[in-house]
C-alpha cells in the first residue's frame, strides 16, 4: 500500500479557507443580530397617589328621632299639658279619673286599634312592668340621657335590659283604667335629663341637637 502525503502548502491553505468562512459567518449573523427590530420597552406611568383618600373621617349617619308608631292613621287624642299653651290645647290634655282632673304628663296616640308601638331611638329596655291604673309599661334608655316611656300597652314584646334598635316593634297598642275613655291608644311620655317634656317638640330632632 502506498501512503501518500499531503503537501504543507494544500494543509496551510485548507486551514486559511475554513478561518475566512468561519469569520464571514460570525460576521453575518452579527448584521443579522443588529437589523433585527428592537423590541420597545413600554412605559409604564405609576400612579403614586391612592385611590381611596383615607384622611376622610368617616361620619355615621345620626338617627333622627320618630314617632312612637308607624301607622298614618294615628293621631293626637289626648295633648301634653302645657302651661304656656292656648286653653283650648289645654283643655285637651286633661284627664278627668274619680272626680279628679289631672294634667297629663304625655301624648295619647289613637285612632286604630291595635297598632303596632315602635322604639324611637336605638336604646336599652330598663323597665317592664304592669300598672293597675296606666296597664303594661315599657320605659327605654337613650343617649343623651333621654328616656322614652309606653304605656297602656296590651301586649310587650321586650323585656327588661333587651336592647332595642330604632323603629323596632315592642308592644301593641292598649287601653288602661286611668283613660278608659280614650279607648285603644298609647300614652307615650318622654323624660329630658329628668323633666318631662312634650314629644311633640323633640320628634324629628338629632340627638345632638338636644
Amino acid at each position: 500500500m502506498i501512503k501518500r502525503r499531503i503537501r504543507k502548502e494544500v494543509v496551510y491553505g485548507i486551514y486559511v479557507v475554513s478561518t475566512i468562512t468561519i469569520l464571514v459567518s460570525v460576521f453575518s449573523i452579527g448584521n443579522s443580530i443588529l437589523k433585527m427590530p428592537k423590541r420597545v420597552t413600554p412605559k409604564y406611568d405609576y400612579v403614586s397617589d391612592t385611590i381611596i383618600d383615607d384622611d376622610y373621617p368617616v361620619v355615621g349617619e345620626e338617627n333622627k328621632i320618630i314617632r312612637p308608631y308607624v301607622d298614618n292613621e294615628i293621631k293626637i287624642i289626648k295633648s301634653y299639658y302645657d302651661y304656656k299653651s292656648e286653653r283650648e290645647l289645654q283643655e285637651n290634655s286633661i284627664i278627668f279619673y274619680e272626680n279628679t282632673y289631672l294634667q297629663n304628663s304625655g301624648v295619647a296616640y289613637g285612632g286604630k286599634e291595635k297598632f303596632d308601638v315602635v322604639s324611637i331611638l336605638d336604646g336599652t329596655v330598663i323597665s317592664v312592668k304592669e300598672d293597675n291604673l296606666l296597664g303594661k309599661i315599657i320605659q327605654i334608655k337613650h343617649d343623651k340621657d333621654l328616656i322614652s316611656v309606653y304605656q297602656s300597652l296590651s301586649e310587650v314584646n321586650v323585656k327588661e335590659n333587651d336592647i332595642v334598635k330604632q323603629g323596632d316593634i315592642i308592644g301593641k297598642s292598649g287601653t288602661s283604667n286611668i283613660s278608659s275613655s280614650l279607648k285603644d291608644h298609647l300614652h307615650f311620655e318622654l323624660i329630658y335629663k329628668g323633666q318631662t317634656v312634650n314629644p311633640e317638640e323633640y320628634f324629628d330632632k338629632r340627638t345632638s341637637q338636644l
